[in-house]
């Protein structure tokens, strides 16, 4: 008789799963890996320090490759966040609102379903570091037709490597209130924890948080990054709050739209367009979808975890007094001189 066959899991600790990810790793990039900082990470073995930021290896491998080889163009559009701060929204936004003559927002009258009700965000504007330059890859991005081309980005912009001319590119970046997107990002990395490890409790993660050991932080930064050159080149970058939009989003809708390049006319405003690009693309909305509660949209990521809720002052219910505190004043050490601020709801 054939021997049954037996099915284990496998705990890997912290070395083996380091193990794992440098495997797959260039030489060169092993050989930059060597020289830099390192610290644990929320769910992965380790965080390197690149550039200034802390990141995964094989980011970093992404990363050198798009600096190697991406040539922008005029009519590049770049939407660029720290994780957890909206970018699965803007990335729904902006698609609906760039494509929404090819792609009206109610169904045509084909019937055909909009692209967003059959496909993740995240696969209709991909990232330059998670999708086009991951795994060793080097796509040919001269062969897109299509203008403008648009792609995704959690570098920071120093990294992005656009100066000193942009020329007409436009970038977008988004940034949520940081109590929220530490809260988001706990929630989120804990349901992605390798198996076997413990999750990282509210604690541990929260002194990793205010230390900066984040994926693409120090958060303040990444935020400060973005928040000066939309002041110095307000035609090229523009910087919206998760909060603003989500407590107006009619007018941020117009102020994005003008910004890409394609306002909406009198007639659109008349009839309703901006409120259907608002809930087509709300967070409500885009949850139930069957397309966001299977498959992978981003490495291993199942799209079920990118949608929690997506809600503005969820931190108060997690924080401690003393979080709120030291939180608060690390912001004002390292923002208020910006002129970079956040509402604190208490």
């Amino acid at each position: 008789m054939p021997s049954s066959t037996i099915t284990t899991i496998t705990h890997f600790t912290r070395t083996q799963i380091a193990d794992e990810e440098e495997k797959h790793l260039s030489s060169e990039c092993k050989e930059v890996l060597l020289s830099l900082p390192k610290e644990r990470g929320w769910r992965t073995a380790f965080l390197y320090q690149f550039q200034g930021y802390w990141c995964q290896a094989r980011e970093i491998q992404a990363i050198m490759a798009f600096q190697k080889h991406f040539k922008a163009k005029d009519t590049d559009i770049i939407l660029a966040s720290i994780p957890k701060s909206g970018t699965t929204w803007m990335k729904a936004l902006s698609f609906a609102i760039i494509n929404r003559k090819n792609f009206p927002i109610i169904s045509d009258h084909h019937g055909h379903p909009h692209p967003l009700l059959t496909s993740n965000p995240h696969d209709l504007v991909p990232f330059l570091e998670y999708k086009l330059y991951a795994n060793n890859q080097i796509p040919e991005l001269s062969q897109i037709a299509d203008e403008p081309r648009v792609f995704a980005t959690h570098i920071p912009f120093a990294s992005l490597n656009l100066l000193p001319s942009m020329n007409n590119i436009k970038i977008v970046y988004i940034c949520r209130n940081p109590f929220d997107t530490f809260i988001s990002s706990w929630h989120f990395l804990n349901k992605l924890r390798s198996q076997g490890l413990p999750e990282i409790s509210l604690e541990e993660a929260f002194k990793m948080y205010c230390d900066g050991v984040i994926g693409f932080g120090p958060f303040w930064e990444h935020m400060l990054g973005y928040w000066n050159e939309s002041l110095k080149r307000p035609n090229n970058v523009l910087f919206l709050k998760y909060d603003d939009m989500k407590q107006d989003i009619v007018s941020n809708l117009k102020k994005l739209a003008s910004f890409l390049g394609f306002p909406f006319s009198p007639e659109e405003e008349k009839q309703g367009v901006i409120q259907d690009i608002a809930k087509l693309c709300s967070f409500e909305e885009m949850k139930k979808l069957d397309v966001n509660k299977n498959g992978k949209s981003i490495k291993d990521i199942e799209n079920k975890y990118l949608f929690r809720k997506g809600e503005v002052g969820d931190w108060v219910n997690y924080l401690s007094p003393s979080m709120v505190k030291q939180l608060s004043l690390i912001m004002e050490e390292k923002l208020d001189a910006s002129g970079l601020s956040f509402k604190v709801a208490s």
